[in-house]
């Protein structure tokens, strides 16, 4: 299956949160709230006749400027299992469109301010492992 395929779903069931913005790949000035999917490695053969792969990508969500008060807020609310949880939109649809066999959302890391530019904003990491040919 072609990476970007698989970057396309994912992104395609990351949309379904209102309101965020979705970068399948990485931008030259991301505007936030946005999240931006980035492939960080593959891990290759882990069934017979190179039946799986594994890839790893990161979901990095930049929800707005550190001096805002309600950045960290907003943030909770995609780390949450509410209606804007990252977890939940990235698991609506586990074969990501059909381009996976499965995917898992396993955490969230990395919490803190991310300079893009000249500007500092709030951030996190969540990590996808996606389980295809």
């Amino acid at each position: 299956m072609a990476i970007a395929e698989i970057r396309a779903g994912m992104a395609a069931n990351i949309a379904t949160i209102s309101g965020l913005r979705v970068a399948a790949e990485i931008p030259d000035n991301p505007s936030p709230p946005i999240a931006v999917i980035s492939l960080n490695s593959i891990t290759y053969d882990l069934d017979f006749n190179r039946g799986m792969t594994v890839y790893n990508f990161t979901v990095t969500l930049i929800v707005g400027r550190v001096a805002e008060r309600d950045a960290q807020r907003k943030l909770d609310a995609y780390a949450g299992n509410g209606e804007r949880s990252i977890k939940t939109a990235v698991q609506s649809d586990r074969t990501l469109g059909g381009t996976a066999f499965d995917c898992r959302l396993s955490e969230m890391s990395t919490l803190g301010g991310v300079t893009i530019g000249e500007t500092t904003y709030v951030a996190a990491d969540f990590a996808v492992q996606v389980y295809s040919e």
